[in-house]
């Protein structure tokens, strides 16, 4: 069953995770290398894998005897990362600087939007939303990528350096928060709910 509620908490997280803001100065140098980005193909891309992941990923976890609480817990920790990355500014998980073919694919569509810390936090979403509520907020996130895919100049030149760093230390003091609350939630069930 939908939930506002629901939606707009998993909408608001995968937003912080993808950070396709803090990614417009990675997207606009690959413009540069390669050309054209295909902002259609590498939206699709990353849909269809997050898609999937929500899908069938909790299934891939029981072929190695892993629950999704413990999945959430490691969740977790990575969000913790991704936001302590964006507030102090340091890069722990590097794109692929190298892979300019198909750049819509890779590094676009993966790893910078479905990434390995946008495919953990859904199968962390699970443990606390449900699967429909996901889907949707994965989807409104896909139409705000393609949106920003498709205007990364005019983007760069309204906000400027200083509104896109202000913006990631945002984003990444609520990934911290929500970190916490994944761990509390999973590691201490019966404390905390």
């Amino acid at each position: 069953m939908l939930n506002f509620k629901e939606i707009l908490s998993v909408s608001l997280i995968l937003f912080s995770v993808i950070d396709i803001l803090g990614s417009i100065p990675i997207v606009i140098n690959l413009r540069k290398k390669v050309g054209h980005i295909k902002s259609e193909r590498a939206t699709l891309a990353a849909g269809l894998l997050m898609l999937a992941f929500l899908l069938v990923g909790e299934s891939i976890l029981s072929l190695f005897g892993i629950g999704v609480s413990d999945f959430a817990i490691a969740g977790a920790l990575i969000i913790f990362a991704l936001g302590a990355e964006m507030i102090l500014g340091i890069e722990l998980f590097k794109p692929d600087p190298e892979a300019t073919s198909s750049a819509s694919i890779v590094p676009i569509a993966f790893p910078l939007i479905a990434g390995a810390g946008t495919l953990t936090t859904i199968l962390t979403l699970k443990a606390e939303f449900q699967q429909v509520n996901i889907a949707v907020g994965i989807l409104l996130n896909l139409l705000f990528v393609y949106a920003v895919l498709k205007s990364t100049s005019w983007l760069e030149s309204k906000l400027g350096r200083t509104g896109l760093d202000v913006l990631r230390r945002i984003f990444g003091i609520i990934l911290l928060s929500i970190a916490v609350k994944i761990f509390k939630t999973n590691a201490f069930p019966i404390a905390v709910g």
